[in-house]
């Protein structure tokens, strides 16, 4: 009897094994992240994401994995390639959180993988979607305040320091979408007020370096910062140029002003990335990028 009993419990074991083996071996979502700068300099918009995450159910590395990319604030074609190595690990869901650049990136890199951006300009002008409300395509996400308040942070230079008239605007014309609506709204603003801006052109380490020069032989009175990822990578160290060169300098980010510059005003970093996330969620519960409106963040600070 106890030799039969010890069969039939083999036996029994036999037919759980396999079922607890294929449970263990169920492969976890993937979402592939994109984006520019670095983890290190990336952490409170990293933990924003996965709050969004949290919000629709999913955490990283219990039923969802995340595979990331970070560019290290290089610019040409590294965005790209990022776009494309993700794209071939097929991730489930493909996050471009390095704005404007990994939007275009990853919306050349795939057609069917399903593509959540962050960016701060039209993705209607930018042709990534068709419409805000409808999308359609593989693409959605999240846009933020940032050219559309760029009047404000003129305003507030020139309530801090009412004497200035001569300013100057550094822009990166990398993406000439994003850089002529920036330049535009800040000339008229600056216009407006009877300022006259210099618009200083800057794409490389030289050419950030000869602006502050520029700047000096100008004699520019305060610096706005354009929304841009060349920027956001460089925030302590442009910061730490302004204070050398004593010029007063406002920029989106916080870690700016943290950094040493005199002021920071733009779209709130937590909301954003955390509807980046909340979207990144939808999209692994099953909703379609094309049925699901552009969001805008409203928050500022």
């Amino acid at each position: 009897m106890r030799r039969r009993k010890f069969i039939k419990l083999i036996g029994g074991a036999a037919v759980v094994w396999p079922v607890t083996t294929r449970a263990q071996q169920v492969a976890l979502p993937v979402i592939g992240f994109l984006a520019s700068a670095s983890p290190e300099a990336n952490a409170g918009r990293l933990d924003a994401f996965r709050q969004g995450l949290r919000e629709t159910g999913y955490v990283e590395g219990q039923n969802v994995s995340i595979e990331y990319q970070w560019t290290d604030g290089k610019n040409g074609g590294r965005m790209s390639e990022l776009a494309a190595l993700l794209v071939d690990h097929r991730v489930t869901v493909l996050v471009a959180a390095g704005g404007t650049e990994s939007a275009i990136a990853a919306k050349k890199a795939t057609k069917s993988v399903p593509v959540v951006f962050g960016i701060a300009s039209d993705p209607v002008a930018l042709e990534r979607v068709a419409t805000l409300n409808r999308p359609g395509g593989n693409v959605t996400g999240v846009t933020s305040l940032n050219i559309e308040v760029a009047p404000k942070r003129l305003e507030l230079l020139r309530e801090v320091l009412p004497a200035v008239t001569n300013i100057a605007l550094l822009l990166d014309p990398a993406i000439p979408v994003l850089a002529e609506a920036t330049e535009r709204v800040v000339r008229a603003a600056a216009d407006a007020h009877g300022m006259q801006l210099h618009v200083l052109h800057v794409s490389n380490e030289d050419e950030l370096k000869r602006a502050f020069e520029d700047c000096t032989k100008l004699r520019i009175g305060a610096l706005m910062i354009a929304p841009n990822n060349f920027f956001t990578a460089r925030s302590e160290q442009i910061a730490q140029l302004a204070l050398r060169h004593a010029l007063p300098a406002i920029y989106e980010f916080r870690r700016f002003a943290a950094a040493g510059g005199l002021m920071s005003y733009g779209a709130s970093e937590t909301e954003y990335y955390r509807l980046v996330g909340s979207y990144a969620g939808r999209i692994l519960k099953g909703d379609r990028a094309a049925d699901l409106p552009v969001q805008q963040a409203t928050k500022v600070g």
